[in-house]
């Protein structure tokens, strides 16, 4: 007989924690009078961060408008507040734990289909690009959204700072992988570290951003801390966070969630509305902060950037 084991991940949308029950049961256990430090707000602790963040002065960046500027912004408070890491936790109220995560020294480590292989500190490669902001559209497969200020730099500087070979195919970017403070890492049924990766015409996309910052700050250790990728026009899961591991190679390599459910979750995981996941609808989204669902758009709003890196990949699974 074959006994499963069911993930946290493997919910249904409708028996999602919602926004407001959630923020509403932080209020309750504020009126409890619990302890003040495990009550503290996120902005607190990233004032205290930004402190002894070396990069701190970084920001704000300058803005780029070249790629819109949706609205309605989402708060703050909510953005780094109701958050997936799956290292730290299958709910969404994993900021607290994930403050545990130290982000310097960090190093980042390049190599497969390169020149040279190296490695190079957080610090380093901040001085060695060209940081903006942008505001991205952020679509979860979960189907809920929001708008936020990503301060980074193209995924196109980075690559050409690692010099792949010609005949590299796909960029992989892996998460640290750390379960003394990683909680969820212990758990060897998941297949650890996260690994994501782009085809090198989507990571040379001028849209394809690294993301170190958020609201004119350093990147919050939830948020996925000192850099993640930032993919707009597919689904949130493709966004790997915290990352230490950059490699090329001349293979797809099989990504985190591939590895769990491909049926549910392919490599490529472009949004379309159109195409429902195996147990929800994908055609509306409901923003972080409000109570009315909204229509989801084709590539998440970005399909004049990016459709035609898919024109000869029709034979694909592209929209799962």
């Amino acid at each position: 007989m074959l006994i499963r084991r069911t993930k946290g991940w493997e919910i249904p949308e409708s028996k999602a924690t919602s926004e407001s029950h959630f923020l509403n049961r932080r209020a309750m256990v504020r009126a409890m009078g619990l302890g003040a430090a495990s009550l503290a707000l996120p902005g607190q602790l990233m004032a205290q961060d930004k402190a002894a963040d070396p990069s701190a002065g970084l920001y704000p960046a300058k803005r780029n408008d070249k790629y819109g500027v949706p609205t309605p912004m989402t708060a703050e408070k909510l953005a780094t507040t109701y958050n997936n890491f799956y290292e730290f936790g299958t709910d969404k109220s994993i900021w607290r734990d994930a403050q545990k995560l130290e982000v310097r020294p960090w190093t980042i480590k390049v190599g497969g289909m390169v020149e040279k292989p190296f490695e190079i500190g957080i610090d380093d490669l901040l001085a060695k690009v060209q940081l903006e902001e942008r505001v991205y559209r952020f679509r979860c497969v979960e189907t809920w959204s929001m708008i936020v200020p990503w301060s980074g730099f193209p995924v196109r500087s980075l690559v050409e700072l690692c010099k792949p070979l010609g005949s590299a195919k796909f960029m992989v970017m892996k998460t640290l992988s750390r379960p003394s403070v990683m909680r969820e890492q212990r758990d060897l049924l998941y297949p650890w570290p996260y690994t994501e990766g782009l085809a090198m015409d989507e990571a040379m996309n001028d849209l394809a951003f690294i993301a170190t910052g958020l609201y004119g700050k350093p990147l919050p250790k939830q948020n996925g801390a000192p850099l993640r990728l930032m993919a707009p026009w597919k689904y949130g899961f493709k966004n790997v966070k915290s990352i230490v591991s950059v490699e090329f190679t001349d293979k797809k390599p099989k990504t985190f969630w591939e590895g769990l459910q491909s049926s549910e979750y392919g490599f490529w995981a472009n949004v379309n509305p159109e195409v429902a996941h195996p147990r929800w609808s994908q055609a509306t989204e409901k923003p972080l902060g409000s109570d009315q669902r909204i229509p989801t758009l084709l590539y998440n709003g970005y399909a004049e950037f990016v459709a035609g890196l898919y024109a000869n990949r029709k034979a694909e699974k592209l929209f799962m």
